[in-house]
């Protein structure tokens, strides 16, 4: 089907503001269904390059696709609050309304999105729009507070400072100047006024009514719409889809595979066939076409020699696997199916973690997954199985059952899954941290009585795996799991009661099936290659003991061949603790962005650090812009905030 092209329209809303809006509409024929994008990342160059590659091959299949840039980012009016607001969900109810109204549509909404637009359609679906009948849902969450970048059972992640950072550097980038005459205005204002988002979301470390606002688990029945969820198992977003699946009334399916924090056909790993599984969601919610899916489909993941990248990763497809949950027990280094006996005692260096993966792997230009374990099992208290005389099935979320005592007020445990195989080598599974202090829940954390004996449970992150016979099962706990969590204010001693813990395993079983197919072909965007995009990580040891990890990410320059924009950008982050002081943790990161166009050109340089001492977490950040060469703005902020049980 012919399409054409709206590359720029004004969305307006009911108080007089306008949103920026690209727009990709069938051509001829009755008003069809509508599929809405809804982000802060700027159609006009931020996601213009995935934007090519989907919504065209959307409205061919006779859909109108309308990518939106959320209020004040992009050439959208107004000013950014923070992710998920009060305003952005009025404003996206409002976007659906207007698009139901327009005479290309016949008043059916669906809606797509990968990690914030996969957020804000299960946010939408909830206010439950008459209009909005189906979503897809990629990467995303149902609880802000559990299980997105800044808290993980509690403790603090050390990607709330990196990705507001991140928010930092793409909200200070201007409007095009060739759609709005007042763009530097905008642009300074901008940089004025955004939020310091990393010290606000930190001035929340309990789920309080902050978390809870957004977090559709608040009650999973007030969604109606039809739910697609989509995840990949080496993303930081496992858990949304299989618990969808298990919760909504609503007609849902879960799609798991082995993909980073990106679309599946333009995934780095094992890409499939995205366009074909959306649309046959939309058809079949929004059309009346097609059958029903299986509830749950998921890749089992192989074991494979743990490494940074991998093209190709082997395993099967599985679905609607059935439930056989297995029951083991630490006891004197070993995991089985006594109950154990005795403690043991887990303390670890603050370095732990250094074979961890990118927290979430996609971010950066190549992919950074977790290596080869040994290093930090040894770190380590690890419990092992017996090599197994059969295959294990694993898919969905471990439980453990935790009973400990401390020597500390505040602690932190990290819980590893890893395949261990015959010949060497250890392959992370699934991970959890958890603060020990959000004991009794996360609404009230308490500081810790030393020696006092406490009980909790600790759901790991969702994985989909098969353990080889001959393999075996490592349960490794750590009391840290730096850099992808912000280490307690002191070393702990973390002493484990052996009798009464355990874990719970996700066995199931499930015959292989066959699952999506390889990407059909898709557009892509019509630009320039300026330079080329580049990827360095190096990690060292300085002369005082510090561990230092440096990354830095080119992500290339590129000239827009329809309205002649150049952009690049670049990013350097840094990473250091010492391995016997947690106190020692620095996290830093500098973001640059370019842009012109003939003899326009502005230039945006963001720094951010984060250090804490025993009581409070100190925070910097700094923007600087440049056009023309000359430097028109130049903001510092500082914020210390209190520690308080992180």
């Amino acid at each position: 089907m012919a399409i054409r092209v709206l590359e720029h329209l004004w969305l307006p809303l009911p108080d007089g503001r306008r949103l920026a809006a690209k727009a990709w509409l069938p051509e001829g024929g009755a008003a069809g269904p509508a599929i809405l994008e809804y982000l802060p990342y700027r159609k006009r160059d931020g996601t213009a390059p995935r934007d090519a590659t989907t919504h065209p091959v959307f409205a061919e299949h006779g859909y109108a696709c309308i990518r939106v840039d959320i209020a004040g980012t992009g050439d959208s009016d107004g000013v950014f609050d923070d992710e998920y607001s009060e305003r952005e969900l009025s404003d996206g109810e409002a976007v659906i309304a207007w698009i139901a109204a327009q005479d290309w549509c016949d008043g059916q909404v669906g809606m797509i999105g990968i990690s914030w637009g996969g957020f804000n359609g299960l946010q939408l679906a909830y206010r439950r729009p008459p209009a909005l009948k189906a979503i897809v849902t990629v990467c995303s969450t149902v609880d802000r507070y559990a299980d997105d970048i800044h808290y993980m059972g509690g403790c603090l992640l050390t990607d709330n400072f990196n990705w507001a950072g991140q928010m930092h550097a793409y909200q200070t980038r201007p409007p095009d100047p060739a759609l709005r005459d007042d763009w530097r205005e905008r642009w300074l204002e901008r940089i004025g006024t955004l939020p310091f988002m990393a010290a606000d979301w930190l001035r929340h470390p309990a789920r309080d009514d902050f978390w809870r606002h957004g977090s559709v688990c608040e009650d999973f029945g007030r969604i109606e719409a039809a739910t697609l969820a989509i995840g990949g198992w080496t993303d930081a977003y496992v858990n949304a889809p299989l618990t969808l699946v298990e919760t909504l009334a609503a007609p849902a399916a879960a799609l798991i595979g082995p993909w980073e924090h990106k679309y599946p056909h333009i995934a780095r790993t094992n890409p499939a066939d995205f366009h074909g599984e959306v649309l046959g969601w939309f058809d079949r919610h929004m059309r009346e076409r097609g059958g029903d899916l299986p509830r749950v489909r998921a890749y089992l993941l192989d074991w494979d020699a743990p490494r940074a990248t991998y093209r190709d990763r082997p395993g099967r497809w599985v679905a609607d696997p059935v439930p056989e949950p297995l029951t083991l027990h630490p006891d004197g280094g070993t995991l089985g199916d006594t109950r154990g006996r005795g403690a043991a005692t887990v303390r670890s260096p603050a370095t732990i973690g250094a074979a961890s993966a990118y927290f979430c792997v996609g971010m950066r230009v190549e992919n950074e997954l977790a290596t080869d374990q040994s290093v930090d099992d040894a770190g380590s208290t690890c419990f092992d199985t017996a090599p197994l005389d059969e295959p294990l099935d694993l898919l969905g979320r471990a439980e453990a059952v935790l009973s400990f005592s401390v020597d500390a007020p505040v602690a932190q445990v990290c819980l590893r899954l890893c395949d261990v195989a015959p010949g060497g080598g250890s392959a992370r599974i699934t991970y959890r941290a958890v603060n020990l202090c959000h004991h009794a829940g996360h609404d009230a954390p308490e500081r810790l009585e030393p020696g006092r004996r406490y009980t909790m449970r600790v759901a790991l992150n969702a994985c989909g795996y098969r353990v080889a016979a001959g393999h075996r099962l490592r349960l490794a706990v750590s009391t840290g799991y730096w850099p992808v969590v912000w280490p307690a204010p002191s070393a702990a001693t973390v002493t484990l009661h052996l009798e009464d813990c355990a874990l719970t395993l996700p066995r199931v079983r499930a015959d292989a099936v066959t699952g999506p197919p390889a990407p059909r072909a898709f557009p892509t965007r019509d630009a320039e290659t300026l330079r080329a995009p580049d990827s360095r990580t190096e990690r060292r040891t300085g002369e005082d003991g510090t561990l230092i990890l440096e990354t830095m990410d080119d992500f290339g320059m590129t000239r827009d061949a329809g309205h002649g924009l150049v952009e690049g950008a670049t990013v350097s982050q840094r990473f250091a603790i010492h391995p016997d002081d947690p106190l020692s943790a620095d996290h830093r990161a500098t973001w640059e962005y370019t842009f012109s166009r003939g003899d326009w050109s502005v230039r945006i340089l963001t720094e951010n650090r984060m250090t804490a001492d025993a009581d409070t977490f100190h925070l910097w950040r700094r923007t600087t812009a440049w056009e023309g060469g000359v430097e028109v703005a130049c903001r510092e902020l500082a914020e210390d905030v209190p520690r308080g049980v992180l």
